[in-house]
């Protein structure tokens, strides 16, 4: 009975005001062609025409010339798909724009998912203390990740900020000035940015954002969950990659990691001292604005001056709560609840506002250690016993957690152990001007075994953790294997004395990373899903069996295929059989300027994480629970559409068709990152070496979206034929995380659009793999919508699928473009002398091409 009214608010909130404010773009004069904008509806209608009628997509560009600038020369053509390109990106960031000024009248800000909705459902069950005493434990943390999923330079998210707050206050005036200084505001990045420019970018989402919304988070509890009762908990904290993670980064060195935790440390102190000034025009009284003023002197001069510790986070809070007891006793409250606010964000963000983690890849600390072992072998230096490298792997294990050794970087001359240990001693350097919680996390990628943390571990306590080690060890285990062993691999660790015992330093809690995107990418959508969710059992079982507290952190990306989707709902599903006192997850790309871009938005994201969490442990908890029959229906399906992923994944054309019919080459060259898209630079594609993001990112650009449903159809046919399919029913509508799955799927299918590469269909070497992915494509989304009782996809969210809607519109010429120079490069290269001028810009069209693409799908998230 909703979906009316919903859909109603989107068409008058966004819908009509995006083609208003097109409109009036269309009339802008535009970088030299001043009829780009004319032109730019009737290719939209010539696309959809024609990909109706069965048109390639040359046939569709060769057309709309023909009839619409016939008396033009091919150079004069190419120039002009580059002003479409232009126009089209603009429009995206338009469309941003008024779906951000929309976002409080779309969603219901105090609705389900929200604290207040929590708060007023806890307390009218006489449930008031119980939630009280599990928000003392439960909290949220958002890593910000510079991965390159967005293509919005600085200057583009300063114009869409100005252009979102011109929207909401309806100021025409300016809103046509945004438009035209869109219109020429370049979105090339001329360089490819430095890890340091990353951080820099992202700081301003820390300062501008996070800041505010997840002090009003810890406000609004404290004042109406816990009725002005003092809590110690955060409820929200942060970290932060830029600058730490150095797995496939050659660009991340020790300096940049210093720099990176300076510039943070420098913003929050900035932030204190701007809001200190606002409270010292409040506090003018007697006692109270003396203290004041000292904050103010110190913390103006420790940002000045960011090296030097002027003033300590423990004198800040102490004098803090001295003004607060000042104005209890002696002014009637006066001014508390802005004092209070400052002393929430203290709490929250420290003097080090986002936690920053370390990471890198365990093949890489492979190689370091065996340098280091090698140096701990020999003359003056000998602790470890010449045939270590010979040793089995327990063996070396408790050769490991017993080492009492002094290294530093300064002893090496190898680069990458250096650059190792480097990034080990600039932890402890940070913990010194930031706070232990500036830096305590070293993250493990790929980790593949015990003895992958072990060696981490002794390198922390060997360089510069010797007598306490403030660090958290963290493995991150991505494929199906190593989800598999995950389990043992942590019991194995709990049960060597050393590793225990530094465990139990830590309050028995053991953070535990898990990755969705190369989990998916290695075994497809269901079963990389599934093993998650069994690996997080089996993980909390053995930890709960040594009285460990397991924390998960997931590596989530923003499209359903990299874990991301309706991401709440996936917390809000599991059950009893997996720890869920935290709720930690990797936030990236256009994830955090759609889901976090705006305060409103920031704060209903982070609420709906956090009640994901309450409603877990209060409300859903029976439909959490999954029954015998439904995993045993569960592991089915995961391992039918594994079987059928794999085959797929193994067919001799898989990695020659990415490579020549999919854009994923052309990533590299888009300046949107500054990690390569590789781990390895070898000319040979790999799939191994692969990065999710641009595996991710091709088949999205192909509009076929593979890692989001391939395998799903075929395991639900298997039960279709079987005559068991009301058993699969049943299962969705009684699991929150079979339904949150499929839904995600439903998201993924939505964003396919075959008709746009049909004529690969009679690709001479293509043609069978490509209907091969179609008709899996058919299958899944023939299924789903029977399993749902859907006649369309999305259906259940009619906000979502109509944005989805919208955004792929106005992109199909865009896709269009970009398939076009994509068949004229095939073209080209299949002559003998092609011409490489023309070639060249060809490519260039095609690069151009993804960033208006990707930014489109914001909403992935």
């Amino acid at each position: 009975m909703d979906i009316q009214p919903k859909t109603k608010r989107f068409n008058e909130n966004i819908l009509s005001k995006y083609q208003i404010y097109n409109s009036i773009f269309i009339t802008l004069p535009f970088d030299n062609i001043s009829n780009t904008g004319v032109l730019m509806p009737l290719l939209k209608s010539e696309c959809e025409k024609g990909f109706a009628k069965g048109l390639t997509p040359i046939e569709i560009i060769d057309r709309f010339f023909l009839k619409y600038q016939d008396n033009i020369d091919q150079k004069e053509q190419i120039n002009l798909l580059f002003k479409f390109i232009q126009y089209i990106e603009r429009q995206v960031v338009l469309f941003d724009a008024i779906e951000d000024a929309a976002f409080p009248i779309t969603h219901n800000m105090d609705g389900k998912g929200t604290l207040r909705n929590a708060k007023e459902e806890a307390f009218s069950q006489n449930k008031k203390e119980a939630l009280q005493q599990y928000l003392e434990d439960f909290k949220v943390r958002i890593v910000l990740t510079a991965h390159p999923t967005q293509f919005y330079p600085g200057s583009v998210l300063g114009i869409i900020t100005d252009l979102t707050t011109a929207i909401e206050n309806n100021d025409l005036v300016n809103i046509k000035k945004l438009l035209a200084q869109l219109g020429v505001t370049p979105f090339l990045k001329a360089e490819k940015p430095t890890p340091l420019d990353e951080a820099i970018n992202l700081i301003w989402y820390l300062e501008n954002i996070f800041y505010h919304s997840a002090a009003s988070i810890f406000n609004y509890i404290e004042s109406n969950i816990y009725e002005g009762k003092e809590v110690n908990n955060e409820f929200v904290s942060l970290g932060f990659w830029p600058g730490g993670d150095r797995d496939g980064n050659p660009f991340v060195t020790t300096e940049i990691t210093e720099q990176v935790a300076l510039k943070l440390r420098q913003t929050v102190i900035r932030s204190y001292y701007r809001d200190i000034r606002k409270l010292r025009r409040k506090l003018t009284f007697r006692k109270v604005s003396d203290i004041v003023l000292e904050i103010e002197n110190k913390l103006y001069r420790s940002f000045i001056n960011p090296t030097e510790i002027i003033i300590t986070h423990d004198e800040f809070s102490s004098k803090l709560l001295e003004i607060k007891e000042l104005l209890v006793n002696d002014y009637q409250s006066l001014y508390l609840t802005e004092l209070k606010d400052l002393i929430h964000k203290s709490k929250i963000f420290g003097f080090y506002f986002a936690t920053l983690d370390i990471r890198q890849d365990s093949r890489i600390h492979h190689q370091v250690f065996t340098k280091i072992a090698d140096y701990l072998m020999k003359g003056k230096n000998q602790i470890l016993p010449k045939n270590y490298h010979e040793l089995d792997e327990l063996s070396q294990m408790n050769l490991l957690s017993n080492l009492e050794a002094d290294i530093s970087s300064n002893d090496f001359k190898d680069e990458l152990v250096v650059k190792t240990l480097g990034s080990i001693e600039a932890i402890k350097k940070i913990q010194h001007t930031n706070g232990e919680k500036g830096a305590n996390r070293y993250i493990i990628s790929n980790n593949q075994s015990s003895l992958n943390v072990m060696q981490v571990f002794s390198m922390l306590k060997m360089t510069a953790f010797k007598n306490d080690l403030t660090v958290d060890v963290v493995p991150l285990f991505e494929t199906v294997d190593d989800l598999i062993n995950s389990s043992r691999i942590m019991e194995e660790l709990y049960t060597n004395k050393a590793y225990r015992a530094h465990v139990k330093n830590r309050g028995n809690k053991q953070t535990i990373m898990l990755g969705f995107s190369d989990g998916t990418k290695d075994g497809g959508y269901l079963m990389a899903n599934w093993s998650i969710f069994k690996a997080k059992e089996e993980l909390t079982r053995i930890s709960r069996k040594y009285n460990i507290k397991a924390i998960f952190f997931d590596g989530r990306g923003g499209p359903p295929a990299r874990g991301g989707g309706k991401t709440h709902q996936f917390y809000a599903s599991l059950g009893p059989t997996i720890e869920n006192e935290e709720v930690q997850l990797t936030i990236q790309g256009q994830t955090i300027s759609s889901n976090f871009g705006t305060s409103e938005s920031a704060q209903y994201n982070l609420e709906q994480l956090i009640s994901s969490g309450v409603s877990n442990e209060f409300f859903d908890s029976g439909k959490n629970s999954l029954s015998p029959e439904n995993r045993e229906i569960m592991n089915e399906l995961a391992n039918i559409s594994y079987k059928a992923y794999s085959d797929f994944k193994n067919h001799d054309k898989f990695l020659p068709y990415l490579e020549k019919i999919s854009t994923l080459k052309y990533y590299a060259k888009t300046n949107i990152g500054s990690r390569p898209s590789k781990r390895k630079t070898s000319d040979q594609l790999n799939f191994s070496d692969l990065r999710a993001i641009p595996f991710v990112g091709s088949w999205s650009q192909l509009k076929q979206n593979v890692p989001g449903f391939f395998g799903v159809g075929t395991a639900l046919l298997k039960f279709e034929e079987e005559g068991n399919f009301d058993k699969v029913v049943s299962f969705y509508n009684n699991s929150k995380f079979f339904k949150s799955l499929i839904d995600n799927s439903m998201m993924a299918m939505k964003k396919s659009f075959f008709e746009l590469t049909r004529y690969m269909e009679k690709d001479p070497e293509f043609g069978e793999f490509w209907t091969l992915i179609y008709e899996e494509f058919l299958r899944s989304k023939r299924l789903v919508l029977k399993l749902a009782n859907q006649s369309e996809l999305m259906q259940n969210y009619p906000i979502s699928k109509s944005s989805i809607e919208v955004r792929e519109s106005i992109v199909l010429p865009l896709l269009t473009i970009q398939q076009y120079a994509l068949k004229k490069v095939q073209d080209l290269n299949s002559i003998d002398n092609p011409d490489k001028e023309l070639l060249n810009v060809y490519e260039k069209i095609i690069t151009r091409s993804l960033f208006g693409n990707i930014n489109a799908s914001r909403n992935s998230a």
